[in-house]
């Protein structure tokens, strides 16, 4: 299934919108047609003959001879408030006075009109500001439509949040959205904006057809009093019961709230850009010290999420006292980030490591708050950082600057129990008379996993105990290198007081090895023997517990020198290796 959406231009003079979308919401299409034939056209070379849904932004029916149609009637009750009625539709109009534009397309198209049916091909009629407004909980509409008295900023700055909404439920990444974009952000008059426009509206249709499709409980079809569609209908996703209008202003945004949200929408595709930098930023730091974790993620707040948290007042009661005044600076958790380790210890580490490396503007240790209170239960280090001086004239890292990231650093067994915990208190419905049982049985769970998390630091601290130094005959056609597992064996024993490094990390080194010409753990402990550990540990000043590999990698790099930072394996870092063989030898 496709799911199409068309902003219906009244004639054929002006664009038309035409934008198509996939069933996992992947903007597949978008363009501006303008005769019947081309927007046929265009439809079909998408969709072919398939089953699509196309969703119209244009009545379809029309059969009232003066005022509003009965939908338009039922709608302006619900919308009118928010900016966003219906104009009225009747064949007393030019343009509707034979068959409407809309329905003569779908006919072309052979496409079904009754928004009932489950035909493969079928068409709705639609309207964008309403949808909008339900979707994305707006006080108000977008002023992104040209009237008078907004001039241009105005309505780039309007038509750019509205992009950046539906990048938070259509799959936009690819040329086309990019192209669109930039044309909003370049644009030096009014009429380029309409063009786009046009295009930004088509996907907000064939959005609305997708959710109506996947989501009918949430979704209303507007019909006259009689309850038929036959004398015209339109489906918009359902106005939500606590949604209340914005106060009117002047000034086309509605209130603080609403312009926060509006001016986090517009840089959403930066904030999406920076978030991905700083996961690369933190995997780097970790991947340079050799630590051990399971995984590195992030997250950027999506634009609902921010303005939930936007609109928190300070004792939870809506009108209250706003909990932020600024909140594009105040909320701290724009972008997220996700550290997961194996055991407690390397939680430590990691954070210790941030606040090394980074600049570290918030610490909580929740585990630890937790703990004090004399309970078990939720437990993870929280920090808040931005990057360093030296890094703001990077340029892979200065577009960082400024921008603050919320750190979340956990266990597995940690990072499950949250997951869980939050999964049923928060997205399901705990019924009130097990409240309490559920509350006894996660602490007694969180209590569990804490200590499993000291099992398992016992078992790999008495793992890094031993000390395997043996060299067993290899076949002729075995593989040369030593084995990854063998190996982290060995450093184990060698760093007793270093944490385990990631499994890769094992094999990558191993390669590096092997082009010294070591393998073997025999050949290994005696390139080590004349390694001065001491010496080396007071020249790199460790601030930071390094992983195994890591402190391997500085003893070859000081017993081989320059050797080493030749090495093919190590052509990805070699500005890096200089810079440590400078500490080495001072």
């Amino acid at each position: 299934m496709h799911y199409v959406g068309v902003d219906l231009a009244w004639g054929e003079r002006a664009p038309t919108g035409i934008a198509v979308l996939d069933p996992d919401a992947r903007l597949v299409h978008v363009s501006a047609q303008r005769s019947d034939e081309e927007v046929v056209a265009a439809i079909e070379g998408v969709v072919a003959a398939g089953p699509c849904l196309v969703s119209i932004d244009a009545p379809l029916i029309v059969r009232n001879p003066s005022g509003n149609r009965g939908c338009e009637a039922a709608l302006n009750k619900d919308f009118a408030r928010f900016d966003a009625g219906a104009h009225p539709a009747n064949t007393g109009k030019p343009e509707f006075a034979e068959t409407p534009r809309g329905a003569r397309v779908a006919g072309l198209l052979g496409l079904d009109l009754n928004p009932r049916s489950g035909r493969q091909r079928r068409a709705i009629e639609v309207y964008p500001h309403p949808a909008t407004v339900s979707l994305f909980r707006l006080g108000r509409t977008l002023k992104y439509k040209n009237k008078p008295g907004r001039d241009l900023e105005s309505l780039r700055s309007e038509l750019l949040a509205l992009m950046g909404y539906l990048e938070t439920v259509v799959v936009t990444a690819g040329e086309p959205w990019a192209r669109l974009r930039d044309a909003v952000e370049s644009a030096t008059r009014k009429s380029e904006l309409r063009v786009v426009e046009d295009q930004v509206d088509a996907v907000v249709c064939a959005y609305v057809g997708l959710f109506a499709d996947t989501h009918p409980e949430a979704t209303t079809t507007y019909v006259g009093p009689d309850g038929g569609w036959e004398d015209g209908y339109v489906v918009v996703p359902t106005l939500p019961d606590d949604l209340e209008p914005s106060p009117r202003r002047a000034r086309p945004r509605a209130d603080p709230v609403q312009a926060a949200t509006q001016a986090y929408a517009a840089r959403l595709p930066q904030l999406r850009d920076a978030g991905e930098r700083y996961v690369r930023l933190v995997q780097s730091i970790l991947d340079e010290a050799g630590i051990n974790y399971l995984s590195v993620t992030g997250r950027t707040k999506s634009v609902a999420s921010f303005a939930a948290k936007a609109a928190r007042t300070a004792d939870g009661r809506p009108g209250g006292k706003p909990l932020y005044r600024d909140p594009l600076v105040e909320v701290t958790d724009q972008l997220g980030v996700r550290v997961i380790t194996y055991v407690q210890r390397d939680v430590e580490t990691v954070a210790d490591l941030l606040g090394d490396q980074l600049v570290v503007h918030d610490d909580r240790d929740m585990g630890r708050e937790t703990a004090s209170e004399g309970r078990f239960g939720y437990a993870s280090r929280h920090q808040v950082i931005g990057i360093d001086a030296a890094r703001e004239g990077d340029p892979a890292w200065a577009p960082l600057r400024g921008l603050l990231a919320s750190v979340q650093i956990r266990t597995v067994l940690q990072h499950a129990w949250a997951e869980f915990e939050h999964d049923i208190r928060y997205k399901g419905v705990v019924p009130e008379e097990h409240a309490r049982d559920f509350d006894r049985r996660f602490t007694l769970a969180a209590g569990l996993l804490e200590l499993a998390d000291r099992e398992f630091a016992t078992i790999r601290d008495r793992l890094q105990a031993t000390d395997p130094r043996t060299d067993e005959p290899v076949a002729p056609d075995a593989d040369p290198r030593l084995d990854p597992r063998e190996l982290a064996a060995f450093l184990a024993g060698q760093y007793a007081d270093a944490g385990w490094s990631r499994t890769d990390h094992y094999a990558w080194i191993s390669g590096l090895l092997l082009e010294l010409g070591v393998t073997s753990l025999g050949e290994l402990s005696e390139v080590l023997v004349g390694v001065d550990e001491t010496e080396i540990n007071a020249r790199m000043d460790y601030r930071y517990p390094p992983g195994a590999v890591r402190r391997l990698d500085d003893a070859l790099l000081a017993s081989y020198a320059q050797a080493y930072v030749d090495l093919h394996g190590n052509a990805h870092r070699v500005d890096l290796l200089r810079a440590r063989l400078a500490k080495l030898t001072g």
